[in-house]
């Protein structure tokens, strides 16, 4: 169901997607349309990540409507980011 990147999934739709498995954290990623990730809270320690969520913040400051955390960059821009977390 997700992009085969290890650790990293989307989630479904429903009521199944307010369901986020322990360890994990519940992402919004998009500029227009969100997309829900539910990715492992380890990334937050990744300074990558870090970067990715310090330019959001910058850019659009931690308004988060949408109940969980937005990130309003490329689904692209985001895959990228964790698929280098993926790889170490």
């Amino acid at each position: 169901m997700g992009f085969g990147l290890p650790g990293m999934f989307t989630a479904k739709q429903g009521a199944e997607a307010r369901n986020v498995p322990k360890g994990y954290l519940a992402v919004y990623v998009g500029e227009a349309q969100k997309k829900r990730f539910v990715v492992p809270i380890s990334y937050l320690k990744s300074p990558s990540f870090q970067n990715l969520l310090s330019q959001a913040e910058e850019e659009f400051g931690f308004d988060h409507p949408m109940g969980g955390l937005t990130i309003r960059c490329t689904e692209e821009a985001f895959i990228d980011v964790t698929r280098s977390l993926n790889t170490l």
